[in-house]
C-alpha cells in the first residue's frame, strides 16, 4: 500500500491533470481507481479534503489580486518554522523573487503545505504542492514550462 497522501496527490496530477482525452471521471470512480492502485481509504479521502480545499482558495483568490505589496516581507509562524525548514523557506522566497510565485499563490502554497501533515516538508513536496496550486489557480496555463523548469531541471534554472 501506498502511504503518503503527496503519494495520491502525485498520481492524481500525473494521471488527470494534463488528461486531454476529455475523461473526467467523477469522485467515486476516481476514489475507485486510486483504490484499486493501492492507495488505502483513508489517503483518498485526505486527497480529496486537501484538493476541496485548494480549489476553495483559488476560488477566494482571483489571479489578479495579490496578497501584500510587492517586495514585502513574509513572516512565518512559529508552526511554520518547524514544518518549513530554512531551505524550504529560501526556495518560496527565491521563486518568488524570479515571478515564478506572487503573494497570493505563496500564501496557497504555504497553506496547502501545512495541510499535508508531515513532520517536515522536504524540498520535493514543495515542488509538486506549487505545480498543484499554479495549475490550479491558472487553469493549467504554462504550467508545462514550469513542470519542467521545477521538478526536472529545479530552481536555478528558474534563476539563470
Amino acid at each position: 500500500m501506498k502511504e503518503s497522501l503527496l503519494d495520491v496527490l502525485i498520481y492524481l496530477f500525473e494521471n488527470y491533470m494534463f488528461d486531454d482525452d476529455g475523461y473526467e471521471p467523477d469522485q467515486e470512480t476516481l476514489a475507485l481507481e486510486l483504490s484499486q492502485a493501492g492507495f488505502e481509504h483513508a489517503m483518498i479521502d485526505q486527497a480529496f479534503d486537501w484538493l476541496e480545499n485548494l480549489a476553495r482558495l483559488c476560488e477566494q483568490n482571483p489571479e489578479e489580486n495579490s496578497i501584500g505589496p510587492a517586495g514585502a516581507v513574509r513572516h512565518y509562524t512559529p508552526e511554520e518554522c518547524e514544518h518549513l525548514n530554512l531551505e524550504a523557506r529560501g526556495l518560496l522566497l527565491s521563486l518568488e523573487q524570479c515571478g515564478v510565485l506572487n503573494g497570493t499563490t505563496r500564501e496557497m502554497v504555504i497553506d496547502q503545505l501545512m495541510a499535508l501533515g508531515v513532520e517536515q516538508v522536504e524540498l520535493d513536496h514543495i515542488k509538486w504542492v506549487i505545480l498543484m496550486v499554479l495549475s490550479n489557480y491558472t487553469g493549467g496555463e504554462g504550467i508545462s514550462e514550469l513542470t519542467e523548469t521545477l521538478v526536472l531541471d529545479g530552481l536555478h534554472a528558474c534563476i539563470h
